[in-house]
């Protein structure tokens, strides 16, 4: 493909990049990545695959903008309150990279709809914050051979992991098996969260995605980065290969 003027000026920092370069803004430009969260790591997660010029990008979620979201869900403001997080979404990815096809489900992810919604995607991103839909969207992408990033985050902390189904490396399910009983592990209304945690953390999901897409560096694959944002300490934890006991990607 070619690219227009306004292309080239737009991508000229990938365009001269190691790594990227036409080749690679034209990797980025023909794939799709889907967002499942537009909330705390799913606004600066979207923010960055838009900016860089995925050229699909499809965004699952149920809820409304209120104002306890503005605190760290950067995509929203305040003309945003009462609208679908995902038309909110969709209105500032337009604003800011006319590039991109949007393809926005004002819903939340469930067994019946998930298979779907996950199909025409190169790769998916778990920004979500119950551990239920951590777990169907792990689920879902290990039976339908999709790469995902996982992340979490609560209070000053955030983890993050990344899967590929053609290597063999752990799953979400094979390091945490079973979904945490009800309130047994508080989230982020009941304990809080630093908004800048969930951007940093959001931000590497990005960058897995755009690394997976142009086949470059090192992912967060068979290992977990982990991060405390109160002493700067970050830590790679490192799993053992996939377990052959594990009721998804297991024997």
């Amino acid at each position: 493909m070619a690219f227009t003027e306004e292309q080239m000026q737009r991508y000229s920092r990938h365009l001269i990049l190691k790594g990227v370069g036409v080749k690679g803004q034209q990797k980025l430009l023909e794939s799709k990545v889907l967002v499942i969260g537009a909330g705390g790591l799913g606004s600066p997660a979207i923010l960055y695959l838009a900016a860089s010029g995925v050229g699909t990008i499809g965004i699952v979620d149920g809820d409304c903008v209120d104002l306890t979201n503005l605190q760290r869900q950067i995509i929203h403001d305040m003309d945003s309150l009462g609208l679908e997080k995902t038309e909110s979404a969709g209105e500032r990815i337009r604003k800011l990279n006319p590039d991109v096809k949007l393809h926005l489900h004002a819903e939340r992810v469930t067994p019946e709809n998930i298979m779907a919604l996950i199909e025409p995607y190169d790769f998916i991103i778990d920004a979500v914050d119950n551990f239920s839909a951590k777990f169907l969207i792990n689920d879902a992408c290990v039976l339908a051979k999709k790469p995902f990033c996982h992340a979490g985050i609560l209070q000053f902390q955030g983890q993050v992991m990344t899967y590929v189904p053609e290597e063999d490396q752990p799953c979400y399910r094979c390091i945490f098996e079973e979904i945490p009983e009800s309130g047994s592990v508080p989230n982020c209304s009941q304990a809080g969260i630093i908004g800048a945690v969930a951007g940093i953390i959001g931000c590497i999901q990005a960058l897995e995605a755009i690394k997976y897409l142009l086949g470059i560096g090192e992912l967060l694959t068979g290992k977990m980065l982990v991060m405390d944002g109160l002493t700067m300490n970050t830590r790679v934890v490192k799993f053992p290969p996939k377990n052959k006991n594990c009721r998804v990607c297991g024997e």
